[in-house]
């Protein structure tokens, strides 16, 4: 992986929901391996080659900054947080403008599953700003999402509610390039009780 991939492809987590189906406990601030949810995501993003990590709060965002050691990383509130994911995409993007990043990688608080290694291989797929990336497990499109400068205008309009992406990409999914994962992440998500099982 060139330097070129490292400057120029910021990591976005998308960590503002409010754990509406685990009793309004904010997913951010899940314990796994001792340590707050968010902060162990950001660590993978990181870890993974982003020198540029990007944090949107939302739920119980003072909390999350007590609680959780985020340095290094810029945080983004998301006072809209309530209306759905689409609503925290919009605002990380915006927060890229101007910070010379060509390409956001998209991750999300609640999929502890995914390691850097997945992450590491959507990363090395990006080429330039018109780049479109997934994770792909078994074939199916997952987390995280690379999208290139060029669609962030396109993505913005179309973020809306707890879709985030998914319209954009459908209307786009002959030009996305998918990197198979299932052998080094599990794409589960953590939203009920029951899922509480994965952490550790």
């Amino acid at each position: 992986m060139t330097d070129k991939h490292h400057e120029e492809v910021a990591g976005l987590l998308l960590a503002a929901g409010g754990g509406r189906r685990l009793g309004g406990h904010p997913k951010a601030l899940l314990q796994h391996r001792g340590r707050p949810l968010v902060e162990h995501a950001a660590g993978v993003l990181r870890a993974a080659g982003c020198a540029r990590v990007h944090v949107v709060l939302g739920a119980r965002a003072d909390d999350v900054r007590a609680r959780a050691d985020l340095t290094g990383c810029v945080l983004v509130d998301n006072p809209g947080w309530a209306e759905g994911m689409g609503s925290s995409l919009r605002a990380g993007l915006a927060s890229l403008a101007g910070t010379g990043a060509h390409a956001a990688l998209v991750s999300l608080v609640d999929q502890p599953g995914i390691s850097a290694a997945a992450v590491a291989r959507v990363l090395g797929a990006y080429e330039d700003e018109k780049s479109l990336v997934s994770a792909a497990y078994d074939g199916t499109r997952g987390h995280p999402v690379l999208f290139g400068a060029a669609h962030w205008p396109g993505i913005a309009a179309t973020a809306t509610g707890d879709r985030g992406a998914r319209a954009y990409l459908k209307e786009h999914a002959g030009r996305i390039r998918l990197v198979e994962c299932a052998d080094v992440a599990e794409p589960y998500d953590i939203d009920t009780e029951a899922d509480l099982r994965h952490l550790e």
